[in-house]
């Protein structure tokens, strides 16, 4: 019971709770932007009253395409925030620090012609065994 409760007390798990919370609510919140504001003036762009209610017909099958654009739209919101505002600063942050990866140098394999770094000693698509920085 003793090491359970340790599980349950490590910085790192109480961490993604929070931020499984917190996640949660955002969409939440992204959703309702997408169904009460965004999709509306779409939809009073386009003369129709209600965005989310579209649909069409096929062979008597009604298919309601409103619901689908406004996660569409969601999904394409939750995105832009997450990639400007943590993406973004955070690879900014690493270049200022000069802890961004580097590029190792690449070359083709003589034999399939995969790219493989300049050090590698075997190509990883054909196994074929290379001379360390050959060409």
């Amino acid at each position: 019971m003793k090491g359970f409760k340790e599980f349950l007390l490590r910085g790192n798990l109480l961490d993604l709770a929070v931020a499984v919370v917190v996640g949660t609510a955002f969409a939440a919140v992204v959703k309702a932007l997408v169904a009460d504001l965004l999709t509306p003036l779409i939809a009073a762009i386009g003369g129709q009253s209600n965005f989310a209610n579209l649909t069409f017909t096929v062979h008597h099958s009604t298919f309601l395409y409103g619901d689908f654009v406004n996660a569409v739209l969601s999904f394409v919101v939750i995105a832009a925030v997450v990639f400007f505002a943590v993406a973004k600063p955070v690879t900014g942050f690493l270049g200022r620090l000069g802890r961004l990866p580097q590029e190792q140098p690449m070359h083709p394999c003589p034999f399939c012609l995969t790219s493989v770094p300049v050090a590698a000693t075997r190509c990883a698509q054909c196994t074929s065994e290379l001379e360390a920085g050959a060409s």
